[in-house]
């Protein structure tokens, strides 16, 4: 006898590319949490979260890292194929770790071609820099996630978890280097803190979806590392982290109220901005 929940989640109709753009231009908010196991995807799936990805935060949350500098294309990949069993319609995002996409653009397509083989359907590279690369990867069919703003595989560069672009020379730097990432091919941005009336900006001039993590509610979309909603991550958390298991029933729950106020747009609200 075939399980309800897995005849649910097999009738979600696929979360695409077209769909996200779609979802950008009609203003529908996109919900996008960090997942790192078959399990919790397919209970992110059943509770209609958009996208999935697997971050190297998973360098942090899973592994006891202090940042997420350490984790390999090895265990993106591992971690990837366990969220990819366990959906059905979720958008899966795999994020290319620390070093690896920063040698050569023949070590960026054979380590992207890792994580399509293993069920990503995007990659995500952080920077501006990486344009050429972003460029190669989508002339070869493989879609883009761009990230801008604080960008945490250059933790030790930027000084610390800080918002980036509060003043005009660095609103300006911010709005150019968005402005490449697009015309190098990318197909959603993730803006992590930055101020949000840039962000709200951005979000209006350029075609693609914005994912916000600290930048304000008026974004294409928000997403949050799983972990933190939770309540799970010890420790001090940023100020833009709501925790959704308070006064949730249980962890289904959390998700889906995620779900809920990130389409709604209750969150985030004005006072969850920074770090």
């Amino acid at each position: 006898m075939s399980d309800p929940a897995d005849v649910a989640a097999s009738r979600r109709k696929p979360t695409t590319l077209l769909r996200l753009a779609q979802m950008h231009r009609e203003r529908e908010k996109i919900a996008v949490l960090t997942c790192y196991d078959a399990s919790f995807a397919r209970l992110m799936d059943e509770a209609g979260v958009d996208a999935l990805l697997v971050g190297d935060s998973l360098g942090m949350v899973v592994q006891g890292r202090t940042d997420t500098l350490p984790v390999t294309t090895e265990e993106i990949a591992y971690h990837t194929a366990c969220v990819a069993r366990g959906n059905h319609g979720a958008w899966v995002i795999a994020d290319m770790p620390f070093g690896s996409y920063h040698a050569s653009t023949e070590q960026s397509i054979a380590n992207a071609c890792r994580l399509f083989q293993a069920g990503a359907q995007m990659v995500k590279l952080e920077g501006a820099w990486a344009a050429p690369t972003i460029r190669a990867l989508t002339d070869r069919g493989m879609p883009v996630c761009a990230h801008l703003g604080f960008t945490p595989q250059t933790v030790h560069a930027l000084g610390g978890y800080r918002v980036q672009g509060r003043d005009s020379d660095g609103a300006a730097l911010l709005r150019r280097q968005a402005h490449e990432v697009v015309e190098a091919g990318a197909q959603m941005l993730v803006l992590e803190l930055v101020p949000s009336t840039l962000a709200r900006e951005l979000t209006a001039e350029l075609p693609i979806p914005t994912i916000g993590i600290g930048a304000g509610r008026d974004c294409s979309g928000q997403v949050l590392v799983m972990h933190d909603m939770l309540g799970v991550t010890p420790g001090k958390l940023p100020r833009f982290v709501r925790r959704f298991v308070e006064g949730s029933a249980d962890v289904r729950e959390a998700v889906q109220r995620f779900v809920r106020d990130v389409k709604n747009g209750a969150y985030p609200d004005e006072s969850l901005h920074g770090y």
